[in-house]
């Protein structure tokens, strides 16, 4: 996969994220325009917090996304600048999706790569929109 180490003045670190998470009640609004537009969306809000994407996907109803994070960001502040960014800009583009009282739930997934490699899960990513 060729990730690079995090190097800071006091620490080394390396450090990969996988998150889930679905669209509120579930419906599937993921497909064209809206579903092209959170792919571009989501690569910049994790460059806003100088995280770096390594696979992301989306399917119907639910986001997939594997990055590698920097150690002084938590889960929740990457999954609250995510959500938040991504549904403001979409909602604003897309009026159709302001029917819903917010476009993601306020619940995620997190694991981190822990005992399965990093490529293990970039390839499970990559094969969601396929099942």
């Amino acid at each position: 996969m060729g990730q690079d180490y995090w190097h800071e003045n006091t620490s080394v670190s390396l450090i990969n994220y996988h998150f889930v998470w679905i669209v509120r009640r579930r419906r599937k609004m993921l497909v064209g325009d809206v579903d092209k537009r959170l792919l571009e969306l989501i690569p910049q809000a994790v460059a806003e917090l100088e995280c770096q994407v390594i696979a992301v996907e989306t399917h119907l109803d639910h986001v997939h996304l594997f990055l590698q994070a920097k150690p002084i960001l938590a889960p929740y502040q990457i999954m609250h600048k995510v959500k938040g960014a991504t549904s403001h800009a979409l909602r604003k583009e897309f009026p159709h999706l302001l029917k819903l009282p917010s476009l993601w739930t306020r619940s995620y997934f997190c694991g981190t790569a822990g005992s399965v490699s990093g490529d293990t899960i970039k390839r499970y990513v990559e094969q969601q929109k396929i099942k």
